[in-house]
């Protein structure tokens, strides 16, 4: 499904500020728990040089089959949820001097239609960043009920509650929706001009409940820490509120015991795109970068 060009067509996120926050030497062992298309873990890897201690993550089997292809046999590749990864490596006593989540969507699952993660495309309602798990979002257009569709719309999209029950009541009446395109359509019908797409709460909203994605980070976050060495550092990149609540709240938590205190936050202020970065890559505007280093 991706050809060769996929380091052209997937522009990592924050790279110059990861690298400066992570600061990788030779020799230090690379935990992505987010691999996606190897962007980050492509540069990283380039100053370590250790390939055989460095594990790379991702539930997606596209990116995971791209990664084994791209990168050197020694690194660990791993087709699985982040949080079952962190499980089993734990289990295994691994740890590791650096760590990196990149909690958004990739550009290649975006823009390729037939995944369905685009309200700018038109691709079937499905949103599964595992294709092996069965629950899609046509599960969740087509048979959730108006009030379900409500809830889901104000707590993982933030819509204004009058807003979400009017959509989720439009999303009822004209059931059955076929396509991603049929759904923006609705919304923008029923929408007043703004600066970001109309659509693009709902399609948050939705991709989250499907993937189970805050789920995932709030169990993932508190094991962390044991799977850093020393001194070593952590990366966090959000791409929206709910996210990044959860990861600030979290650093926070682990930094206030103090000598006791497992993380030590590197910035207090997430780190966000410069404006050379968002002429580049427009997707970058949303994107935070909170770091922390074990104690």
């Amino acid at each position: 499904m991706y050809n060769n060009n996929m380091e052209k067509l997937h522009i990592p996120v924050l790279l110059s500020e990861v690298l400066a926050g992570l600061d990788p030497k030779p020799g230090e062992s690379y935990l992505d728990l987010t691999a996606g298309f190897g962007g980050h873990a492509r540069k990283v890897l380039d100053v370590t040089q250790q390939f055989k201690d460095s594990v790379l993550i991702d539930r997606d089997e596209f990116a995971t089959e791209y990664l084994k292809r791209e990168f050197p046999s020694g690194v660990q590749i791993m087709n699985t949820d982040f949080y079952s990864a962190v499980l089993q490596l734990l289990q295994c006593g691994k740890a590791f001097d650096l760590i990196l989540a990149d909690f958004g969507v990739s550009s290649p699952q975006l823009d390729q239609s037939e995944r369905g993660f685009s309200y700018q495309a038109d691709g079937p309602l499905d949103m599964r960043m595992d294709t092996r798990q069965k629950l899609t979002a046509d599960d969740i257009v087509n048979h959730y009920s108006e009030r379900e569709l409500a809830r889901i719309l104000v707590t993982f999209g933030e819509e204004p509650v009058g807003r979400a029950r009017m959509l989720a009541r439009e999303i009822v009446h004209h059931r059955p929706i076929k396509s991603t395109k049929e759904l923006s359509d609705i919304i923008i019908s029923k929408s007043r001009y703004s600066k970001t797409h109309p659509a693009a709460r709902v399609f948050q909203a939705i991709r989250i409940v499907v993937n189970g994605e805050l789920e995932e980070i709030e169990k993932t976050l508190p094991l962390l820490p044991d799977l850093l060495k020393k001194d070593g550092r952590l990366g966090i990149i959000t791409f929206h509120s709910l996210e990044d609540r959860l990861v600030k709240d979290y650093y926070k938590e682990a930094a206030s015991y103090g000598e006791e205190s497992k993380l030590k936050i590197i910035n207090k202020k997430p780190i966000i795109a410069g404006k050379k970065e968002l002429v580049i890559n427009p997707r970058a505007r949303s994107a935070k970068l909170r770091l922390a280093k074990r104690n």
